[in-house]
């Protein structure tokens, strides 16, 4: 698995950015977004029961991540058109404010390491990736439990101080002087 230090894969995936056909559909690559960073997010499966919690849960906080220069990217190994039916008929997704990447020949997933050996789709799986496209963090769940997009958003703020963030630390708080 690809982790802190490494430079985040090159894609070119189609994505799902509206529930109305006419404009449902955007291709999205790793240059889409350049000098911002990303927070990259993988599920299992679309039309299942932890995954939306997740992913609502993270676009009710993409102000926050915008208002710190933070493009959110969710993905899965589905398809294009199984994100679009599956936000056009799930009311917690209906108006997400960030693409659903679909990688459904699992490129990007194979490549970051991240496919779940047994089930053959991508872990509960987040990074946080710089400007200049290095991965600053790594999170990995288990297929039956969700992550808290409220603790990357934490990472993140401390990630950009570019200081030493003691445990715990929240934004606007004092970082740490080496001595």
């Amino acid at each position: 698995m690809l982790t802190v230090g490494d430079k985040f894969p090159a894609f070119d995936l189609k994505a799902v950015v509206s529930t109305d056909m006419k404009e449902a559909f955007a291709q999205i690559t790793d240059r889409s977004f350049e000098g911002k960073w990303l927070v990259v997010f993988f599920w299992p499966k679309d039309f299942t029961f932890v995954c939306p919690t997740e992913i609502a849960a993270f676009g009710k906080l993409n102000g926050e991540f915008a208002d710190r220069d933070v493009q959110v990217l969710g993905a899965s190994t589905d398809s294009e058109f199984v994100h679009h039916a599956w936000r056009v008929h799930h009311d917690d997704l209906r108006d997400l404010p960030f693409p659903m990447l679909a990688d459904i020949k699992r490129e990007l997933s194979t490549e970051l390491g991240i496919l779940d050996k047994a089930e053959g789709v991508a872990l509960r799986a987040t990074f946080i990736v710089d400007p200049e496209g290095i991965i600053r963090f790594v999170s990995v769940n288990d297929l039956s439990v969700g992550r808290n997009p409220q603790e990357v958003l934490r990472v993140l703020d401390a990630l950009q101080t570019d200081e030493l963030c003691p445990c715990n630390w929240q934004k606007g708080q004092d970082t740490l002087q080496a001595a």
